[in-house]
């Protein structure tokens, strides 16, 4: 119901709502997770901070969005922005009670905080899509996804904060989270930097459809990564000292892991013209494009953010603040040399960059836990190989046939279906570790 533009306004503003995002947490609930003595005071010093921070935030766009809708010749992101921006400020409500339930590894109060809370959002956004509201819908369908969020986190979290804030406290936390903050900072920026270039050089539909390919990739990708690594993480964080058995667990949370996106990737690239014509008609099939190419970064970003954990968990925020400083440089060069090709020479640089990414990210991993970049790349070559063998072997046989004689919902239900067959006959053919664990998981069930 909504056009490109619609959302290509909403992606303009991507990188100035995940910047005030960094601004407000600084870093601080990584450093909650990762103490391990800690009382009332560090919550509630970390939650005023979050608090306060959120307002300075929102004051400096409220007062920022007139030039930010300059800088895109775009006039409706003044009033968009002032009013998608009081998300930081309800958000800052709750941060603090996600960062206790996720030390807890309190996972099903998360799920059933975040199920309604979605789903009466995009009710919402659905409605006033329908009736005619237009980018408008997308902006308040975000706010009532976060009001409601907030509200049910109180609600199910026994935790209140204390009149009390320590600077103590604070310095030890900020300390930790600081460099966390800057490398964040830095990644949103550069992760952003392709919006930023198509919105300001190229048409807003253009962004509309790169950032409908880039969310229709990342959403089962960046799911199924936050869920492992917000169960990861902790888990880490318990034997943190103890190498051995933190490269042991490190390697199967990461094959694991791979045996859920790796096909997933593979799939949805291989099938990506039916899914796009489907689900969102086919004014959106020039996206289509995009979102192949994309399909190689969704497969290596997982394994990204798994890198970057063992620093976060070794307690090296430096050294992760020195490898974003780096690929940063990279993304630069890439970008200055790949813009003059187009949208399409910047999405093509992108991927050069992750592959070069991929290296760097497991230099300090290959220190720490001896588990160096050409052991990683072994161990999940086999899924991977696996993946992009069924992906091409679907594309073939729908290109050639089902094109011809199925509509698209037919053909969805095709592709999945031998999709699926063909991954697992060929997983238990080459004794993929990962799937034998899933096997004797379902079966015990």
């Amino acid at each position: 119901m909504l056009t490109p533009n619609d959302f290509g306004l909403i992606a303009m503003i991507g990188i100035f709502i995940s910047i005030g995002d960094a601004l407000i947490k600084g870093g601080l609930t990584n450093s909650l997770i990762r103490s391990i003595d800690l009382d009332e005071t560090d919550y509630s010093t970390v939650f005023y901070f979050n608090l306060i921070g959120s307002l300075v935030v929102y004051l400096i766009l409220y007062f920022l969005a007139p030039f930010i809708a300059n800088f895109y010749h775009q006039n409706e992101l003044v009033s968009i922005i002032r009013l998608f921006s009081t998300i930081f400020i309800i958000n800052a409500f709750s941060a603090v009670q996600i960062t206790r339930l996720t030390k807890l590894m309190d996972f099903k109060t998360q799920l059933i905080v975040s199920i309604p809370s979605i789903f009466f959002s995009s009710l919402l956004g659905i409605y006033m899509a329908y009736t005619g509201y237009g980018v408008w819908s997308l902006v308040w369908s975000a706010i009532a996804q976060s009001a409601l969020s907030t509200i049910q986190l109180w609600f199910y979290s026994n935790w209140r904060p204390s009149l009390v804030f320590s600077s103590a406290k604070f310095k030890v936390h900020f300390k930790y989270g600081m460099r966390i903050m800057l490398s964040s900072l830095l990644d949103i920026i550069f992760v952003n930097i392709y919006t930023l270039i198509i919105g300001r050089y190229f048409l807003t539909m253009q962004v509309g459809y790169y950032n409908r390919a880039n969310t229709l990739l990342m959403f089962p990708v960046n799911n199924l990564s936050m869920i492992v690594s917000r169960v990861s993480f902790p888990l880490f964080a318990s034997i943190q000292n103890d190498d051995v058995r933190l490269k042991e667990v490190y390697k199967k949370n990461d094959a694991n892991g791979s045996l859920y996106y790796c096909p997933n990737v593979g799939y949805n690239g291989s099938s990506s013209r039916t899914h796009v014509s489907v689900l969102f008609t086919e004014k959106w099939l020039p996206a289509v494009p995009y979102f192949q190419i994309l399909c190689y970064n969704g497969i290596l970003y997982p394994i990204h953010s798994y890198n970057l954990q063992i620093l976060n968990i070794k307690g090296r925020s430096d050294l992760f603040l020195r490898l974003e400083v780096i690929k940063k440089l990279i993304v630069i060069v890439m970008v200055l040399i790949s813009f003059q090709f187009g949208i399409f020479g910047l999405l093509v640089g992108s991927t050069v960059t992750s592959t070069l990414a991929f290296f760097i990210n497991t230099y300090y991993s290959g220190k720490f836990i001896n588990y160096k970049a050409l052991e990683q790349f072994k161990d999940l070559f086999p899924i991977l190989l696996i993946s992009v063998f069924t992906g091409f072997i679907i594309y073939t046989l729908d290109t050639s046939i089902s094109a011809n004689y199925l509509n698209d919902f037919f053909r969805i239900i095709l592709q999945s279906s031998f999709g699926i067959i063909l991954f697992v006959i060929l997983s238990m053919l080459f004794k993929v570790s990962s799937f034998k664990e899933l096997k004797i998981i379902i079966f015990k069930r």
